[in-house]
């Protein structure tokens, strides 16, 4: 293979992989909405209501399933809410009531829900968590960036020929790889952490290979993390027969940690990124 030159590669970085379901996953929204949409509607009836503390307190004794709410209101994925103030402090279930409707009442006011629904400001509970549970799975999207590129990597992947838990396998620990095939990958000690385990491994007549994928739109202390951490992978690796590893990476959050990203490609011969991958690199590299 030809001499790469780092600043080159590095130019070819994409900002984004994004595709039209990385922003909002409205699948996963409409199916928390609809878990609770029973009971939002059931708490509907305090909206605009002129006694709204005896009207939750009727109604989380009649229907205490209801509770179970209050926390998606706050945008909280949790049973349990702790509170503290000069009142003393207090960690309320919503899962299974632990004090009395009263103080449930008292953590409707302080919070800001009975204000928020006594004065109309919405018009239904269903349409409000709706917003709410879209605004919390846009947390969401750091995780479907990675998944992004694992798909991006496997598809070209499946276009050079390989089958699924076949010639190809996603996620394997490395005590899997030496069970299947007999390799000793002791060697590879992932900095003393937990057994290092591959996003992908094929296994050709020539060797086997096991492939690392990322992403990375934005900087951080974890992109140096990562090419320390995969530059001292590659060298425990190069110390094994019939073993290869290889890393794809890509995204501008590199711009940031190019030094460290430079020094592993140094030293690393199967380092690549999508443009790589575009250019046919698997079917030379298999």
């Amino acid at each position: 293979m030809a001499i790469r030159n780092f600043n080159e590669w590095l130019s070819k970085f994409r900002s984004s992989i994004a595709n039209y379901g990385y922003y909002i996953d409205f699948d996963k929204v409409y199916r928390n909405v609809n878990d609770i949409k029973v009971e939002l509607n059931i708490l509907n009836s305090l909206i605009g209501s002129t006694d709204i503390e005896n009207d939750f307190k009727n109604i989380i004794t009649k229907y205490p399933e209801t509770l179970k709410c209050i926390p998606i209101l706050l945008a909280v994925r949790a049973n349990e809410i702790y509170a503290i103030d000069g009142d003393g402090e207090f960690s309320y279930n919503f899962k299974k009531a632990k004090y009395s409707p009263e103080q449930y009442a008292v953590f409707m006011r302080k919070t800001g829900l009975f204000e928020l629904l006594e004065k109309h400001i919405i018009h239904t509970l269903v349409d409000y968590v709706t917003g709410v549970e879209t605004g919390l799975d846009s947390n969401g999207r750091k995780n479907r960036g990675g998944h992004l590129m694992e798909d991006l990597v496997e598809s070209y992947i499946v276009k050079a020929g390989f089958e699924k838990n076949k010639t190809y396998f996603k996620e394997m620990y490395i005590h899997e790889i030496t069970e299947k095939w007999g390799i000793d990958l002791s060697a590879i000690s992932n900095s003393g952490k937990m057994e290092k385990r591959f996003d992908f491994v094929i296994k050709t007549d020539k060797a086997i290979y096991g492939i690392e994928t990322n992403f990375y739109a934005s900087g951080g202390s974890k992109l140096n993390e990562t090419a320390r951490s995969y530059k001292q992978i590659a060298q425990e690796v190069a110390t094994i027969n019939g073993f290869e590893f290889v890393w794809f990476t890509d995204g501008s959050g590199w711009t940031s940690a190019r030094h460290n990203l430079e020094e592993t490609f140094d030293v690393m011969e199967h380092i690549y990124s999508i443009d790589d991958l575009e250019k046919g690199i698997l079917s030379e590299l298999l």
